[in-house]
């Protein structure tokens, strides 16, 4: 809820704000209300309370309880129900409609004047009947006591429509050439209309005769206009006061006993009034197309502005209380609440306790024109001696202090900072205009490889977006300096906390191995052609890496690292024993003798390279030292290295053709213990088994001489 302060009034603005699209789900509202603030701490008053495209009029129901407006495109209504803050029916018109009334206290009886010279009447389920007025209208209104319908437009007449008898009546004749606006008195029932040529007439309608006439126009004499003062609207208050609103932005306050305008209000935009309404507290709200202007009836002092930022259209005063609603040229509708004119209708009553709670809660205030300085800084500055007078203002844990002391100051105590703020300046301008060259990085000297492997996986092309943001945070972020610019922070690649913890720089270190391994194979099949025409055996530029591998593999690598590691820290620790065992008389300090410091030469210079002699280019290098290497390896080295390798049992052999190797899965302790025990089973139950001889044997033979 956005808050404004003009003329010391708080307006608080109930329509500001993002709104969301109506056809978007309610889970994505949520997730939308969630992730944006402004979403999340938005007012809503009503429910829906918009238009596709532009709002023309909004008006309320005498009743207070529903809120209609009309609006394109397509041409309709909305009817908003205040007692559910939200909307209760729309309806669509073949033509935009012009002005709309409610003939009773709710919706159930509307009448809606359109710009084809058709009028509707709508019942509460819908369009009830439809007829043609003679004439282009721009206003209506209606008499209560009669139940006659007046209607004003491009003409001289004001037709009379009787929704008892369902006819037209004799119109009342004008001098006027247009007829712009009209209204009948709440009190006395006096009708009254603005013409085109700036002059209010009012009728009786007991006796359908002219009563009076007001030239409005006269009493603008002075003021330099190229227009004619017309009359644009008109608003009665009471039974003897009246506002008249002209072409040229000017307000008129009437009493109607007397043909002088006791006040003159000037809009000062010279843009026609569109409305103008009473307020309970002596004021009056007039409105153009550009502000909203809020004044005093007796003096025309200004009480408050409120200045949109699309044009406006139509204005809606909630009676007793501030809330009021304006239609725009745009689709969200403006609502307004300003405390100070009222309180918030009872439908609406939580706005209160909002705005009484925004008063306690004040939001800290910091000026441009003031400085606020701390303790430390002030005794910097050299004005404690100050503390206590007037120039300095306690605040919080500082002081505020006058912009102009403060640079003053400033300039005695530190006379070189405006030199130092030319040369940031310059070196600013410098390096914007190198932002188009090619950037060497510079890398820090502590913990220079981290920093390198960072710089090449933030320049990486085949690294996600979140690494890569990542690396750049982790080498721009100033609370991670300290990582490049403390000693202390060192990492040591041969701790145990690095091997244990750190396995997975193993794997950019494998990255970085790849591109060595070019440079290698130029030094393998090339050789560096300096000036005098000599060889060289320098390392060449590295260049891309061909790619990356794929996950199973390098999870395969990572786990095959981790068991090294283990292995080193193991025999280190064992190591180490050792040593301590051993008499301590050997130099140790000669075992970590380093080699030769490598050459320094000056500037780098472009190196070439040819091939050697007797070397032919092949691109498998790699493969064919390799495989030199194996020949030259005992029979048993070669097969524990081919053990090592054994998954990759595919392999391409020339012509194309392709060759697998694999190696049987062996039995085994728990193989061979099984094959033992069943031989030893088989032998066990030859001993114990008998042949079935010996059990005919025991059988006796049959006496056949029985038979």
């Amino acid at each position: 809820m956005q808050v404004s302060n003009p003329n010391n009034v708080k307006i608080y603005n109930l329509s500001s704000g993002k709104s969301l699209p109506e056809w978007i789900s309610d889970r994505r509202k949520r997730a939308l209300q969630n992730k944006d603030p402004d979403l999340r701490h938005r007012v809503e008053l009503i429910q829906g309370f918009d238009m596709p495209t532009v709002s023309n009029s909004i008006q309320m129901s005498r009743d207070g309880q529903y809120l209609f407006a009309s609006g394109v495109y397509k041409p309709r209504i909305r009817c908003f129900d205040t007692a559910q803050l939200s909307m209760k029916f729309e309806r669509c018109f073949d033509t935009e409609c012009v002005r709309f009334l409610s003939l009773n206290d709710d919706y159930s009886k509307l009448v809606f004047l359109q710009n084809d010279r058709s009028v509707e009447f709508h019942a509460q389920y819908g369009r009830y009947y439809r007829i043609r007025i003679p004439k282009y209208g721009r206003d209506m209104s209606y008499h209560h006591s009669s139940c006659d319908l007046h209607f004003v437009g491009t003409s001289s007449e004001i037709y009379r429509f009787n929704l008892e008898l369902g006819q037209f009546l004799n119109p009342l004749q004008t001098d006027a050439t247009e007829i712009n606006c009209c209204q009948f008195n709440p009190v006395h029932e006096l009708f009254a209309c603005g013409t085109h040529e700036g002059k209010v007439i009012c009728f009786d309608p007991r006796t359908r005769t002219k009563a009076g006439e007001l030239d409005c126009a006269i009493q603008l004499s002075n003021v330099e206009t190229e227009m004619l003062p017309s009359v644009t609207c008109l608003k009665f208050k009471d039974g003897l006061q009246m506002a008249v609103g002209t072409a040229t932005g000017h307000v008129l306050l009437y009493d109607i006993r007397s043909n002088r305008p006791t006040l003159v209000k000037d809009h000062m935009y010279g843009l026609p009034i569109r409305a103008v309404e009473w307020h309970s507290q002596d004021l009056v709200l007039s409105l153009d197309k550009k502000i909203l202007k809020i004044w005093n009836r007796n003096s025309g002092q200004a009480f408050t502005s409120i200045q949109g930022e699309h044009d406006l259209n139509d204005l809606c005063v909630v009676p007793e209380s501030g809330l009021f609603f304006m239609a725009t040229e745009a689709p969200k509708m403006l609502a307004y609440f300003v405390p100070s004119m009222g309180p918030a209708p009872r439908w609406c009553s939580f706005l209160d306790n909002i705005t009484e709670e925004l008063e306690e809660n004040p939001e800290q205030t910091v000026y441009d024109d003031y400085k606020f300085v701390t303790r430390n800084e002030l005794e910097s500055l050299g004005l404690t001696h100050l503390v206590g007078s007037n120039l300095l203002r306690a605040f919080m844990h500082g002081f505020f202090m006058d912009m102009r002391l403060y640079h003053r100051a400033k300039a005695i105590v530190e006379p070189f900072a405006f030199e130092r703020y030319r040369k940031q300046k310059v070196r600013e301008k410098i390096e914007q205009q190198r932002g188009n060259r090619v950037l060497v990085p510079k890398l820090p000297k502590i913990n220079r490889d981290l920093a390198e492997k960072l710089h090449e996986r933030q320049l990486d092309e085949k690294v996600k977006k979140g690494k890569k943001r990542a690396a750049a945070n982790l080498l721009e972020d100033s609370r991670f300096a300290a990582i490049f610019d403390n000693p202390e922070y060192q990492i040591d690649p041969q701790s145990e906390e690095y091997l244990l913890l750190n396995p997975v720089m193993a794997k950019m270190d494998r990255e970085r191995k790849k591109k060595k391994d070019q440079a290698e194979m130029l030094r393998e099949q090339f050789r560096e052609v300096g000036e005098d025409g000599g060889s060289h055996d320098d390392e060449a530029d590295d260049d891309d890496d061909d790619g990356t591998s794929s996950d199973e593999e390098d999870n395969r690598i990572l786990k095959n690292d981790m068991q090294k590691q283990f292995q080193v820290i193991r025999k280190r620790r064992e190591e180490e024993r050792e040593q301590e065992d051993e008499d301590g008389d050997e130099d140790v300090a000669a075992r970590g003798k380093s080699g030769d410091k490598p050459r320094q030469d000056g500037a780098a210079q472009p190196k070439f390279f040819e091939m050697k002699e007797g070397m032919e280019w092949n691109a498998d290098w790699r493969k064919n030292k390799l495989k030199a290497k194996e020949k030259k390896m005992a029979l048993s080295q070669r097969l524990q290295r081919m053990g090592e390798r054994a998954a990759e049992a595919v392999r391409m052999a020339p012509g194309g053709s392709r060759q697998m190797t694999f190696k049987m899965r062996g039995k085994g302790k728990k193989g061979r213990d099984r094959v033992q025990e069943r031989i030893d089973h088989i032998q066990e139950r030859k001993k114990v088994t008998r042949s079935a001889r010996d059990i005919e044997r025991t059988f006796k033979k049959p006496n056949r001489s029985f038979f």
